[in-house]
């Protein structure tokens, strides 16, 4: 029972989709409960309440709290005294039920972790932005990329200067399981991610060059100016874009790319980015995420190795780590710091204690409604043959 936060206690969680099928779902949990911080005791597992009610077994979720649907879930849980119902919910859906299960859970006053990107569209993330900025609930969106050890290193080096002014940044984000129409042969994942009734305007922009994106505003503070993106649907017959590119400018006057492709032979989840500022470069890959490149001319070039007892990590790297160096820390770790940030700020608001709402280092609601434009304005502008367009949002934060 032993934990280490301020409450004394495990938060209480539960969770909408993640049944039989789903991916993300059983990530969401894994990484929820690494620390020992919060227990999994409620669920709408699915769609379907015979399907949910099924799933419920295989998260040990106990009969009496496997719900049929997210409105039971939230009804149900809401009448249970305060010392046992679920304290905050993590939304696993697919996007288009993001809303309306997000509305839900914060208007029962939930806190919530919520899969990206945000919403089906970008009113809608707007819509919820308000509606969580006049209540007392912590958001966090799963930007888990933004947990890695070796991420937030860099953040903190670039945030401080160490890289002098950040005039450059290269986000890529390649895969390649959509080569083929996947969502003509059932396979679940493929189907709701490329129907645009419910993975929204766009395909793998939607799905994964937001995480591209976001991770250089997340690393580097650079707020975004101007778009101009090129998307495309390279597989016939297929309805939204499995590959795209943008060029972004931003407002002091750094360039930065991104690129997004699901149809790249033989390419799993790579997602790197590489930032150049005046003084040095770095370099960093999800599929090698233990080792950080840094760059100056004229000097050797540097690895940063993941590893919380060198004098050479910064405060923010070594909060990260949970093991010693030479022990891989990968992607259930980073999802687990996202989790672990926010429950810090959780428990400040069940002890009736104030919480940072826009300067956090979890992803917040501002993070979400920013990746809802970015999504927007790029699917916008590659409609208008590569149109410059806006990019910054008003919510959008430093």
């Amino acid at each position: 029972m032993a934990t280490n936060g301020a409450l004394g206690r495990k938060l209480r969680m539960g969770i909408v989709g993640g049944g039989q099928g789903s991916f993300i779902g059983r990530v969401h949990v894994t990484a929820a409960v690494l620390d020992n911080r919060a227990a999994l005791v409620a669920g709408a597992l699915s769609s379907d309440p015979a399907r949910a009610k099924a799933s419920a077994a295989d998260y040990d979720i106990a009969p009496e709290r496997a719900y049929g649907s997210y409105q039971d879930l939230f009804q149900r849980e809401r009448a249970l005294p305060s010392e046992e119902r679920i304290d905050f919910v993590s939304i696993t859906t697919p996007n288009h039920m993001h809303f309306p299960v997000a509305k839900a859970a914060v208007e029962a006053g939930f806190h919530v972790v919520c899969d990206k990107p945000l919403t089906l569209t970008l009113s809608e993330a707007e819509e919820l932005a308000r509606i969580v900025q006049a209540s007392n609930v912590v958001f966090a969106v799963s930007h888990n990329y933004t947990g890695y050890p070796l991420v937030r290193q860099a953040r903190e080096m670039i945030l401080s200067g160490e890289l002098g002014e950040i005039q450059a940044i290269r986000s890529n984000y390649i895969q390649g399981w959509l080569r083929t129409r996947l969502e003509s042969e059932g396979q679940k994942q493929a189907a709701w991610r490329t129907d645009p009734k419910k993975s929204g305007a766009a395909g793998a922009f939607g799905d994964i060059g937001t995480h591209a994106y976001n991770l250089g505003r997340s690393m580097t503070g650079l707020l975004p100016e101007k778009i101009s993106a090129n998307l495309k649907i390279f597989e016939p017959q297929r309805s939204l874009d499995d590959y795209g590119h943008a060029v972004i400018r931003y407002e002091n006057g750094a360039l930065g790319t991104v690129t997004a492709s699901q149809i790249s032979h033989g390419r799993e989840n790579d997602l790197r980015i590489e930032i150049d500022g005046t003084l040095a470069s770095l370099e960093w890959h999800q599929e090698n995420p233990n080792q950080l490149f840094v760059r100056r001319n004229g000097h050797a070039h540097q690895i940063y190795t993941r590893d919380p007892n060198a004098p050479f990590m910064n405060a923010s790297g070594k909060a990260a780590c949970r093991l010693p160096s030479g022990h891989p820390e990968a992607f259930f770790e980073a999802f687990a710091n996202v989790y672990r940030s926010a429950y810090d700020a959780m428990e400040l608001a069940i002890t009736g204690l104030p919480f940072e709402r826009t300067n956090t280092i979890y992803p917040n609601i501002c993070d979400g409604v920013e990746g809802m434009y970015f999504i927007e304005q790029s699917v916008a502008s590659s409609r208008a043959d590569g149109a410059w367009l806006p990019l910054r949002h008003p919510l959008a934060r430093r």
